[in-house]
């Protein structure tokens, strides 16, 4: 794990945390008000932010981990990333959110909005691992 990866992780951790926040805190956030009464008390919820913050940290390091085992694309970086995105959707909100919606009494609609917004999400953040190209070797010295 060298300099380039800590960076692309923490990167991908920061831009992660961001966009969870516009999803989960901006464009649902009236969705989750309507449920208040199934989430824990705003006092509580704050003194466990330490926890949100570790679990974007381990998805952006764990995707950038992930992303370096695959093979360098050969074309198309971009559309690269945006599969890559899509895959780690589909094996972890997508499912996450069908399973909440089939053992919490969260509305269809509400987890249809989640999963449709996760999944643009992920898309963006293969699309931004792509581009920060985690599997480059940084520029050796030039010789005398």
């Amino acid at each position: 794990m060298d300099k380039r990866f800590w960076i692309c992780g923490l990167t991908i951790s920061a831009t992660a945390l961001v966009l969870g926040f516009l999803v989960h805190g901006v464009l649902l956030r009236a969705d989750y008000l309507a449920l208040a009464h199934l989430f824990r008390p705003r006092a509580e919820a704050n003194a466990n932010v330490g926890w949100i913050l570790l679990a974007y940290a381990a998805l952006g390091l764990g995707m950038t981990w992930l992303y370096r085992w695959l093979p360098p694309p050969v074309r198309r970086k971009r559309w690269h990333g945006a599969r890559f995105g899509l895959a780690i959707a589909l094996v972890s909100f997508l499912p996450w959110h069908l399973l909440a919606h089939a053992g919490q009494p969260f509305p269809l609609a509400l987890a249809l909005k989640q999963v449709g917004l996760d999944v643009l999400s992920m898309l963006l953040l293969g699309l931004l691992l792509a581009w920060l190209q985690p599997h480059r070797v940084a520029l050796a010295v030039a010789p005398d």
